[in-house]
């Protein structure tokens, strides 16, 4: 047991390996509860990942640009996030291919060449929110925020700019929406209105509290708590409603990325981009998909975007 600064008891424990994907970037992971599956992506190898837990297999699809993120739609498909575009895909009718087969959605920023998609998730409503990241060299904020949805199509949230937009995620009744910009040790909250596409009230939820430890994905289970994976810190952080830290999960490589919670049990992806040959002999799991038991059924129902 550890200590918060409060004195409060904060309990730790370690994750271990479910899958050795070894991925330069993953991310994004999703559990669907129908199938009894894992997604995620490897931004930077352009693949889309699935996993069976029961079976153990494994399956990859190549994607023609990187995919920054990924959400379950309520036909099936899947939504995916590539890079300046968002598309569907029905992946459970391809995995006797390597290629995935996808149909376009909607351009993104087509006007600015110099971001990606990046983070996103479902909301509450049957929409779908996003960040694009910058990619300037001295990560100069210009990413935005987006909402997609079959009525209205892409429209801007009026968040800051950031350069690595990051832990978008929304409470249970879907009107507060957490949010960062991963090069700022924070992850902000606002009042989110999926019908109108607006936000407001923008203030701090959570100051991460070690050096180096920058916020990544993000996602609130059935009592509210944030569940944050922290990269360059090796762990993922669950937060209280009132943003006191409750829970740690440290993982054995110190680049983890996102994490879902399937039932109980939580799932995070890593990266092993950036790490040295010394980093990665001394983590030599980085890039894989690890697993922890949570010790109780926190997971909420998914969350599904409706597709046109």
């Amino acid at each position: 047991m550890a200590a918060w600064p409060s004195g409060e008891p904060v309990t730790a424990a370690l994750a271990t390996l479910a899958v050795d994907s070894r991925c330069a970037l993953g991310e994004g992971i999703l559990w669907c509860e129908r199938r009894r599956v894992l997604y995620w992506t490897d931004i930077l190898a352009a693949e889309l990942w699935r996993h069976d837990p029961a079976s153990g297999h494994t399956h990859t699809w190549s994607l023609p640009a990187p995919l920054g993120c990924l959400a379950l739609a309520r036909d099936g498909r899947l939504l995916l996030g590539l890079a300046k575009a968002l598309h569907a895909s029905d992946v459970e009718a391809q995995l006797d291919r390597r290629d995935l087969l996808t149909t376009k959605l909607a351009d993104v920023e087509a006007d600015e060449p110099l971001t990606r998609v990046n983070d996103g998730r479902a909301d509450r409503h049957g929409g779908f929110v996003f960040g694009t990241k910058s990619e300037h060299a001295d990560l100069r904020p210009i990413g935005r925020f987006h909402q997609y949805t079959a009525a209205h199509g892409l429209r801007e949230l009026a968040l800051p700019r950031a350069a690595i937009p990051n832990s978008i995620c929304f409470d249970a009744d879907g009107t507060t929406m957490y949010f960062c910009d991963s090069v700022v040790p924070r992850i902000l909250r606002c009042r989110y209105d999926a019908a109108t596409a607006t936000v407001s009230d923008i203030g701090v939820f959570v100051d991460l509290d070690t050096p180096g430890a920058e916020p990544d994905g993000s996602i609130i289970d059935h009592e509210g708590a944030l569940w944050n994976a922290q990269w360059g810190a090796g762990r993922v952080v669950r937060y209280l409603p009132d943003g006191r830290l409750d829970r740690i999960v440290r993982t054995p490589a110190s680049q983890p990325s996102c994490c879902v919670l399937a039932g109980g049990t939580l799932y995070l992806t890593s990266a092993r981009v950036g790490l040295d040959d010394a980093a990665l002999a001394d983590q030599p799991l980085a890039g894989g998909v690890f697993v922890h038991d949570a010790g109780r059924a926190l997971a909420r129902s998914a969350d599904r975007v409706r597709l046109p």
